[in-house]
C-alpha cells in the first residue's frame, strides 16, 4: 500500500484506557477500535504499537495523531493519571517507525471535534443548542476533569488547551463549603478535579455521609450513579451537577464562548436525567450581574461515541504530513 493511501491512526488516552482507532482520511469514520487498558502498558508508544499488532494487522499508517489525558508542552507529555513516565512525540514516533506524528492534549482533540457534532450527538441541556458560530468550551469530567476552548478564525478553528481542571472548587452553598474543607484536610487542596472526576464523586458521596454521621461504605462512581434511589448517592450526583455547573459557567464567562459549553467526559452520559433535573444550569446562569450574558450561552451534553478521535484526525487534516516523507510501506 502507497503511503498516500496508507490510513491514519488515532487516539484517545485516558488514565484508565488507550482507545486506538485507524481512520481514511478526514472525511472517513474510525473503524478497528479497540479500548486497551493504560496498565497493561508501559508508555504511550508501547500501547499504540500493541494496537498496531494485536488489533490493527500490523499496518504502518502514514501520520498518527495520539490525544493524551494531561499536559502537553513544548516538546513533551505527561499522562496525568497513569503512571506512564514523561515523553516525547519523537520518542513515540521513532518507536513505531512512522513519517508523521503528533501528540495533543485529549481536550484539545475534544475541542477540535466540537464543529463537527450533528444534532444525534447532543443532548441540550437547557432550551437552545449550541452552534459553532462562536467561540466554544468544552469541559468533561472522567478520570481527571478536562477544559479546553476553540476559537473561529479566518484560517480556521484554534483550539485552547489548558488544565482547567485544575483550578478551584466553585463551592457556592454551605454544604459544598463544608465538602470542600474536608477535601482541603485530606489532600491539602480543594481543586475542582478532586471532585468532579469518578474518583471526586466518589469523595462527595464519603463527605457527605460523613457530614451526616452516616455510615456508607466506599463506593465507586459506577455504583453512585447506579443507587439513585439511595439519598447519599442522589444528593452527591446533585452536587456534583451543581459544581459542574458552576465551573462551566465559569469556563464561559473566561473564553468569552457565545458560541456554547459542550460537556464530555465518561460519566456524564450515564446521568443525562439526573444532569438535566440538576442545578446545573441555574448554577451556570447564576453569577451577577452577568446573568444575562451566561442565559444566552447554550450548553449540550455530548452523546457522540468517540469525539476525541474525531477531534485528532481533525488534528492530523490541519498539519497533513508532506506526501514526499511518505515512503511505500
Amino acid at each position: 500500500m502507497s503511503g498516500a493511501h496508507r490510513p491514519w491512526l488515532v487516539a484517545d488516552v485516558g488514565g484508565t484506557n488507550a482507545r486506538f482507532a485507524l481512520v481514511d482520511g478526514p472525511d472517513g469514520a474510525p473503524y478497528r477500535v479497540r479500548s486497551l487498558p493504560t496498565r497493561d502498558h508501559a508508555g504511550l508508544a508501547e500501547a499504540a504499537a500493541a494496537y498496531l499488532r494485536e488489533h490493527a494487522g500490523g499496518v504502518r499508517p502514514s501520520a498518527a495523531c495520539l490525544a493524551v489525558a494531561g499536559p502537553v508542552t513544548g516538546e513533551t507529555f505527561r499522562l496525568t493519571n497513569a503512571g506512564w513516565p514523561k515523553g516525547t512525540p519523537e520518542e513515540v514516533r521513532a518507536h513505531l517507525g512512522l513519517p508523521h506524528l503528533e501528540v495533543i492534549n485529549d481536550f484539545e482533540a475534544l475541542a477540535l471535534a466540537l464543529p463537527r457534532l450533528g444534532p444525534d450527538d447532543l443532548v441540550p441541556i437547557g432550551e437552545d443548542r449550541p452552534s459553532a458560530g462562536g467561540t466554544l468550551a468544552v469541559v468533561g469530567p472522567g478520570t481527571g476533569l478536562g477544559v479546553a476552548g476553540l476559537v473561529p478564525t479566518p484560517s480556521g478553528w484554534v483550539p485552547l488547551p489548558g488544565e482547567g481542571g485544575q483550578v478551584d472548587i466553585p463551592a457556592a452553598t454551605d454544604r459544598e463549603i463544608e465538602v470542600a474543607r474536608l477535601l482541603r484536610a485530606e489532600r491539602g487542596s480543594a481543586t475542582a478535579e478532586l471532585l468532579l472526576s469518578g474518583d471526586g464523586l466518589a469523595r462527595i458521596h464519603r463527605y457527605l455521609a460523613t457530614l451526616d454521621g452516616a455510615p456508607a461504605g466506599p463506593l465507586t462512581a459506577q455504583r453512585i450513579c447506579e443507587r439513585r434511589d439511595d439519598p447519599v448517592c442522589r444528593e452527591a450526583l446533585h452536587m456534583f451537577c451543581a459544581l459542574l455547573g458552576s465551573l462551566a459557567g465559569n469556563a464561559a464567562l473566561t473564553l468569552g464562548a457565545r458560541g456554547g459549553v459542550y460537556l464530555g467526559g465518561g460519566i456524564l452520559p450515564r446521568i443525562a436525567d439526573v444532569l438535566r433535573d440538576s442545578a446545573f444550569r441555574a448554577r451556570f446562569e447564576g453569577k451577577p450581574p452577568v446573568e444575562d450574558y451566561l442565559r444566552g450561552v447554550p450548553t449540550a451534553l455530548i452523546v457522540h461515541p468517540g469525539p476525541a478521535l474525531a477531534g485528532a484526525t481533525m488534528r492530523i487534516a490541519q498539519r497533513p504530513p508532506d506526501p514526499d516523507s511518505l515512503e511505500p510501506a
